[in-house]
């Protein structure tokens, strides 16, 4: 009953926090579910990976429906990640747990800084056609950003958004809808992979699930009531990405 009561608290504070700032789904989740709900590191990373994959495709049907999704770069990104993706998780179980949390957390240093940058504003102009360069730019980076989304057991949008624009020079609106999609599936190889071996609590990925569901309405009522601040908010969320990662460093050695 505690379990599920702290998978499903868990659940939410990820939700809230992905709708709050729109990013940082997995760097929270692992935390939680290994030191929280105290899962193992292989349990966490797998349960992990399946919960923001099932928030990521969520948040994409609602981009979907808003036209903010460029379909054909979608496909060629999510079908080389996936591929990556699962080579990634694979090598990632042959890790022992404890390195592999380690390097989660330094992983996580490079989230946090990279976090503390402003962003900048893309402009809103209908997307272009999608070229045979823009393509295998795509494919490539693709490739490689699922591979350390399945390494590492996340969703990796702060990989593939900036990676979708660098490839296409889409607009931000259009690379944070088409990312939702890579995310779910990366997420989502990894989770099944994981599975494959046992790795997945099923029971605490649902919970996860249901609170996340949860926190993510409340997240997003709350972006709304401050919107002003939004870019205060994700620095704020980073310098909390900053302090879990040490803590998990100091734990981990």
């Amino acid at each position: 009953m505690i379990e599920a009561l702290l998978a499903i608290g868990s659940g939410g504070l990820v939700g809230f926090v992905l709708g709050l700032v729109g990013a940082g789904g997995s760097i929270v989740a692992t935390p939680l579910l290994l030191y929280a709900v105290g899962l193992s590191p292989h349990m966490a990373l797998g349960t992990g990976a399946l919960a923001v994959s099932a928030n990521a495709f969520v948040n994409f049907a609602g981009h979907a429906r808003a036209g903010h999704v460029r379909w054909a770069a979608a496909a060629i990104f999510g079908a080389t990640g996936l591929a990556g993706a699962l080579a990634g998780s694979t090598l990632g179980k042959m890790m022992d747990g404890q390195r592999l949390i380690l390097l989660f957390a330094m992983m996580m240093l490079v989230i946090g800084f990279a976090m503390l940058r402003p962003r900048r504003p893309g402009a809103e102009e209908a997307p272009g056609p999608l070229t045979r360069a823009m393509a295998l730019r795509l494919a490539g980076i693709g490739l490689g950003v699922g591979l350390l989304a399945g390494f590492f057991g996340i969703g990796g949008g702060f990989l593939i958004v900036p990676g979708l624009i660098l490839a296409t020079g889409m607009p931000m609106l259009h690379a944070v809808g088409t990312s939702l999609l890579a995310v779910g599936l990366f997420g989502l190889a990894t989770a099944l992979n994981y599975a494959a071996s046992g790795l997945v609590d099923w029971a605490v990925a649902g919970e996860f699930i249901a609170g996340g569901v949860l926190g993510g309405a409340l997240g997003l009522q709350a972006a709304r009531h401050l919107a002003t601040g939004r870019e205060t908010l994700t620095r704020i969320f980073a310098g909390i990405v900053l302090v879990v990662a040490g803590f998990i460093i100091w734990r981990s050695l």
